[in-house]
């Protein structure tokens, strides 16, 4: 089990190491010139020089990613300019926001994880549930719901479902108040209520797409071999499907729902924007329309942390469900 966690853990920094240095080097190949995104509009030649000097553009780059590199991990000093030491993880300074990047990801971060952390656990539970359920009353009524959910949910999009809750609940109801966040340290039911539609959302989508993915891997697992002995031992039901079916069935599901939730971290855009919420997603896309290079650096960073964090989860998962993952 250690070596395995070693070789998963030089994994995830490896691919962390690469997604840096590319991030990196998209600050350089730009059209636009990141100094004069950042400087004011009235900036001179020797205004704009002196701030190139501030950032250390004029360092080589292998020396301005080291600098970059130490920030994130002992932090280092932006200058005065740029507001004067910067304590790790330091990700750098937006000129856009007249702050330090890490002072505005404090901000959105929160709201993001508020977003996709309880959605995920509610698609996971209903979606998994529905579709075990369905395999299991094959050919029932609940089945055929079960089908149609599936079928409904894949076929829409965030957007179109995100406004129809929305005017339905939030506008002509008006059983819930116009999406928006709150901190669950402040007032968790106001935290709740205000990210509740979002919630929805998510979970209708995604839950009918695993409803079908664990009916179809339910029925699958029922044909195999050892759940068939394991009815021929006479078995209870409760055991066969528990213990045998459901486990064997899962393991698959837990790579998909892994990769799900690290992509809905990494990319809540079209959320975020459905429903007015500012997070890490409509950040991002702030950051690209301004020219804020810091900020889309430290954003593609974290997004991508989120992905490959997620998968070193879903790799751990895999190997606590089944032993033989940890052999290889």
């Amino acid at each position: 089990m250690i070596r395995f966690l070693i070789k998963r853990l030089l994994s995830v920094s490896l691919t962390l190491f690469a997604v840096s240095v590319v991030s990196f080097l998209m600050f350089f190949a730009l059209p636009k010139d990141p100094v004069a995104g950042m400087c004011p509009k009235n900036c001179n030649a020797e205004r704009l020089e002196r701030v190139r000097q501030e950032l250390g553009l004029r360092d080589p780059k292998v020396e301005q990613y080291a600098a970059y590199m130490k920030g994130i991990f002992v932090g280092r000093d932006l200058g005065s300019a740029q507001g004067g030491k910067c304590e790790a993880p330091c990700l750098g300074y937006s000129y856009v926001n007249s702050e330090a990047v890490t002072d505005t990801l404090g901000r959105v971060l929160p709201v993001t994880l508020s977003i996709v952390i309880p959605a995920a656990i509610l698609w996971l539970l209903l979606g998994v549930g529905l579709g075990m359920l369905s395999a299991l009353r094959r050919g029932t009524l609940l089945d055929r719901l079960a089908i149609g959910f599936s079928l409904t949910g894949a076929s829409m999009q965030l957007y179109f479902v995100g406004a129809l809750l929305l005017l339905i609940f939030t506008y002509q109801l008006k059983l819930v108040p116009v999406p928006h966040y709150t901190s669950i340290l402040d007032n968790p039911l106001d935290w709740a209520s205000g990210l509740v539609l979002a919630w929805m959302a998510l979970a209708f989508l995604f839950s009918a797409i695993y409803a079908r993915l664990a009916r179809a891997q339910m029925l699958e697992t029922l044909s195999e071999d050892f759940v068939r002995t394991a009815r021929a031992k006479g078995l209870a039901k409760r055991t066969v499907y528990g213990r045998h079916a459901l486990r064997a069935a899962i393991t698959p599901l837990v790579t998909i729902a892994g990769l799900d939730v690290g992509a809905a971290l990494g990319g809540t855009v079209i959320t975020e924007t459905t429903f007015g919420i500012q997070g890490l997603g409509r950040t991002a896309v702030y950051a690209v329309r301004g020219g804020d290079l810091p900020m889309i650096m430290a954003t593609v960073l974290i997004a991508a942390v989120f992905v490959v964090v997620a998968n070193f989860v879903v790799d751990l998962l895999y190997a606590a469900i089944d032993p033989r993952v940890r052999l290889s």
